[in-house]
């Protein structure tokens, strides 16, 4: 699905069908208006009827006999002044009707009803992100792929002259997070043998070429030179040799200092000697979305040309059962020297994020923020509408919010009391990397904690928000739109 702006007024509008935005029930907007009076007031008489709900997304459909042979009426509930919700419901709607038209060209006139305190562009930037979300499909993995083109094939968003090179750059940049999105979906879709953390790596490598930006990968050598004890205890049970993958965006200038992301890359999550139930283990591959969401973020940013610097780093292994594996009571020393009492080896995200934290500060990050499916306790607490945010640092938590409010996208800021610390105590080692069933998602974040003292750190915790189980089973590309927003502000700070 194509979007492009023009600046053709509504009423010369040449299109096989458009899609016009209804408010509280009955009222057209000016647009909608002006083709309504060109072809004789047939729609203002259909509104009347009563045939379009006035609940948001309900959408009908008026055959006329002007130059615009089809009009799709969208209902925006019955506010004057929709909210995000109704606004971006309607939008879902209007797509999925439009989908079944015999039509690979529309133009949708959605942006033109007012959205409580949103301007033109974010209302562009949604119908962009909810078209591509919609019209995604994985199938690469397929002998045979389903006959299912994707329509509207081509959508044109007319906009004010005035507005016309602020609502290009939305629409642009909406595109670019959506390749990126679709990136780290493809990558959390695939399967297990499939992505490890060597395919990780090349797919880093692979961006690194495309976008001309610097990658490098640590081999099992060079990490254990550098004497990262926990990353390689998990990766010890495994086949596949476990990549530390950095990633050097310089869209700014080399005296700025970067903003770092790291991922957790558990390309497949067993648990290792605590083995997982059988059950829905398959969707442990699922367990490499922080990894991605960091590759479909650089990928955004790179294709935006964001004027800042970023450093990504991936953290990826397998954590499996073999008799090399670590097993429960083992002791560790991670990279910065403190020791970890290993009580389950299924609370392994924070052992590879604890190295990765610590060698991603020798680039002295103005903040770092870790992603990572880390803990069950997070789905509980949140169900999966929010990812868990964790941080000490108010300012920084006040940005993350924003942006995942402003990108729909949202994250909830959980307690990082130090009171919770007790809890990861151990009589033989410096730590323990669990603190018992109470506020697990909490203690995994203190566990982090330790490893980030003195930085502006924060934790996203996607356990809940990274993919979606049951028929509609797949990744959701989930917090890439919040980390992207999140450094766009930041770029134009």
């Amino acid at each position: 699905m194509q979007f492009s702006t023009s600046t053709s007024s509504p009423d010369r509008l040449r299109t096989p069908c458009a899609i016009l935005p209804v408010l509280a029930g009955k009222k057209l907007t000016a647009a909608g208006s002006a083709l309504d009076a060109a072809g004789g007031g047939a729609l203002a008489r259909l509104l009347a009827s009563g045939d379009l709900q006035a609940k948001a997304g309900a959408t009908l459909l008026a055959h006329l006999d002007g130059a615009i042979k089809r009009v799709l009426l969208v209902s925006l509930g019955d506010a004057e002044v929709p909210a995000d919700k109704a606004y971006c419901d309607a939008v879902r709607g209007a797509w999925r009707a439009a989908a079944t038209l015999a039509a690979d060209e529309v133009a949708s006139l959605l942006h033109e009803a007012p959205v409580a305190q949103r301007d033109t562009a974010w209302k562009l930037r949604m119908q962009v992100g909810i078209g591509r979300e919609l019209a995604y499909r994985f199938e690469r993995m397929k002998s045979k792929r389903e006959p299912q083109p994707v329509r509207p094939a081509r959508v044109v968003l007319p906009v004010a002259r005035a507005e016309a090179t602020a609502a290009g750059t939305a629409v642009a940049q909406a595109a670019a997070l959506a390749n990126g999105i679709e990136l780290t979906k493809d990558l959390g879709n695939l399967p297990g043998n499939v992505c490890t953390p060597t395919y990780l790596a090349d797919t880093a490598r692979k961006l690194g070429r495309e976008f001309k930006f610097k990658v490098d990968v640590l081999d099992v050598r060079k990490m254990e030179a550098l004497k990262m004890g926990a990353l390689l205890s998990v990766a010890r049970g495994s086949e596949q040799p476990p990549k530390l993958i950095v990633l050097h965006y310089q869209g700014a200038g080399p005296r700025q200092a970067p903003v770092a992301l790291v991922g957790k890359g558990i390309t497949f999550d067993t648990g290792g000697i605590s083995l997982k139930p059988a059950a829905e283990m398959d969707e442990m591959k699922y367990d490499m979305c922080g990894a991605a969401s960091v590759l479909g973020t650089l990928r955004a940013v790179a294709e935006m040309g964001l004027k800042i610097n970023v450093v990504g780093v991936i953290a990826a292994s397998e954590n499996m059962p073999s008799g090399r594996a670590t097993k429960p009571g083992d002791i560790v020393t991670s990279m910065s020297g403190q020791t970890v009492e290993i009580l389950n080896t299924d609370a392994e995200g924070r052992l590879v994020l604890c190295d990765a934290l610590t060698y991603v500060q020798r680039y002295k990050p103005s903040a770092i923020v870790d992603i990572a499916t880390l803990t069950g306790a997070c789905v509980i607490a949140l169900g999966h509408h929010h990812s868990g945010l964790f941080t000490p640092q108010q300012a920084l938590a006040d940005e993350l919010l924003a942006a995942g409010s402003d990108a729909g996208d949202p994250c909830w800021r959980m307690p990082l009391d130090d009171e919770y610390q007790e809890q990861l105590k151990s009589p033989f080692a410096d730590m323990a990397n669990i603190g018992g069933r109470p506020a697990g998602s909490i203690t995994a974040a203190c566990f982090l904690s330790r490893f980030t003292k003195g930085a502006n750190w924060a934790h996203l915790d996607i356990a809940g928000t990274a993919w979606k189980s049951g028929a509609n089973k797949g990744a959701s590309g989930r917090p890439v739109p919040l980390l992207t927003r999140f450094l766009q502000a930041r770029a134009k700070g």
